[in-house]
């Protein structure tokens, strides 16, 4: 993606790879509630979990670093990937989620445990619009932007990318946003949420926006295993994957 004079922070020349820029996000230290909201969860724990040693920690991306599909979610849940360290891990979304990675060929396996479960992705990289879990799912918009770095770091590092699927309204935001940042958009006027929307960017990668795999959503059918399959298959097809 090209960048603007003013994201020198995030020229190509000054970058880590994805392995480093994921040790940094572990480290971060920005949001002081969120650092002390996911830490009091870590300690107090839910029955179900009281033998896990939770991760307590920003979450770090996870997926294959040639990647031509980008998963962009909201944020970490309390006691699903603030608990086991890895994306959509360990939760109700998580089970919605990989089952349908799996059959459209980007996992390996349908399940996801933990950090150590043998799971590996293909041609798909997940990551968030919020690293820290927030209280009741909701970032501040301050907490928003000083997660938004991260995300337009990733957009730099994955030199194979060709389509991002965006899962949520505020996942939708936060990728249009790496692209307000660095100049190639002036507005969202033109982007509007809707499950199933597609756009081209600027830079010529596809948008893809769904609903979130969130219980609400999938308990009461708002989206559907076939709705949500649809988007992923759609992804392999605009990102040239057979």
């Amino acid at each position: 993606m090209k960048r603007s004079d003013s994201q020198s922070s995030t020229d190509s020349r000054a970058l880590p790879t994805l392995e480093a820029l994921n040790r940094q996000i572990v480290a971060c230290e920005r949001c002081s509630r969120l650092r002390r909201y996911c830490e009091e969860v870590a300690l107090r724990r839910r029955r179900q979990w009281r033998d896990w040693e939770y991760w307590g920690r920003p979450v770090p991306s996870f997926g294959d670093p040639e990647a031509r599909v980008l998963v962009v979610g909201l944020a970490p849940g309390a006691h699903g990937s603030n608990r086991t360290g890895r994306p959509f891990t360990g939760d109700g979304s998580g089970d919605f989620l990989y089952p349908v990675l799996h059959r459209t060929g980007f996992a390996s396996q349908p399940d996801a445990t933990h950090r150590d479960d043998g799971l590996t992705l293909t041609d798909l990289w997940i990551t968030a619009a919020a690293r820290c879990a927030p209280p009741d799912n909701k970032p501040t918009p301050e907490e928003l932007h000083n997660c938004a770095p991260w995300l337009d770091q990733e957009f730099a590092l994955l030199s194979r990318l060709r389509v991002v699927v965006c899962l949520g309204r505020i996942g939708f935001q936060a990728a249009l946003g790496v692209y307000l940042r660095c100049g190639m958009l002036t507005s969202r006027a033109e982007f509007s949420f809707a499950h199933g929307a597609e756009y081209r960017l600027p830079d010529g990668r596809f948008l893809l926006a769904s609903y979130h795999p969130s219980l609400q959503n999938t308990n009461t059918g708002r989206l559907t295993e076939p709705m949500f399959r649809a988007v992923f298959l759609q992804a392999r097809k605009l990102a040239g994957i057979p």
